[in-house]
């Protein structure tokens, strides 16, 4: 991973085209335990920032590559954030978090905001591209302790967003035996177990 500095800074024209782009603008201005300044916010405004690199590396890669379509680079963007980024500024802020990134690929996307609540989890998807989203708890991935975070997965050459975020895939249950016939512990080893030369 690559540390560029100060992300106000950075050209995006200038980065070499990368297939994956993550980041999670600072939650302050989006958490409930924050003033809830959302996007206009000076810490969480700076998801911006990340929509324009992206936007500039595309250019970019599209420009001087010859790339096209699903071709050109990042293809994949990951946001992650806090779950009040779904409610601030009453579900505009997350609203526009969506429609940003599908200006990515689809200038004129346009994205409304549900007549209710923004779900939990949910998907969008376009003509080549698609971003999805869904609410993670820490505790299920290693982390001992509570900690719930949106993550978002944009794809911006085809359907996959979906897939990536939803569709479970892992290791068999039913493995092999970690060792071969005629090995085993060592004869010292089985004699001291539950023994005791008291």
């Amino acid at each position: 991973m690559k540390h560029l500095g100060d992300i106000t800074k950075i050209n995006g024209a200038e980065i070499e085209p990368v297939d994956v782009i993550t980041a999670g603008s600072p939650c302050q201005d989006l958490s409930v335990a924050g003033k809830r300044a959302g996007l206009e916010g000076e810490r969480s405004g700076l998801f911006m920032e990340q929509i324009r690199i992206i936007k500039e590396m595309r250019e970019n890669d599209r420009r001087n590559n010859g790339r096209t379509g699903e071709f050109i680079r990042p293809r994949y963007m990951v946001w992650e954030n806090v779950p009040g980024a779904l409610s601030s500024n009453k579900g505009e802020d997350f609203r526009c978090v969506l429609e940003e990134t599908a200006k990515i690929v689809q200038e004129d996307a346009v994205i409304p905001r549900p007549d209710g609540k923004w779900s939990n989890a949910g998907c969008i998807m376009g003509d080549g591209w698609s971003i999805a989203w869904r609410i993670h708890d820490a505790q299920f991935w290693g982390v001992p302790q509570r900690r719930k975070r949106i993550a978002l997965v944009a794809d911006f050459g085809g359907g996959s967003s979906p897939e990536i975020l939803f569709v479970r895939k892992g290791l068999s249950r039913d493995t092999e035996p970690s060792f071969q016939e005629g090995e085993g512990t060592s004869a010292d080893t089985e004699r001291s177990i539950g023994e005791s030369d008291q």
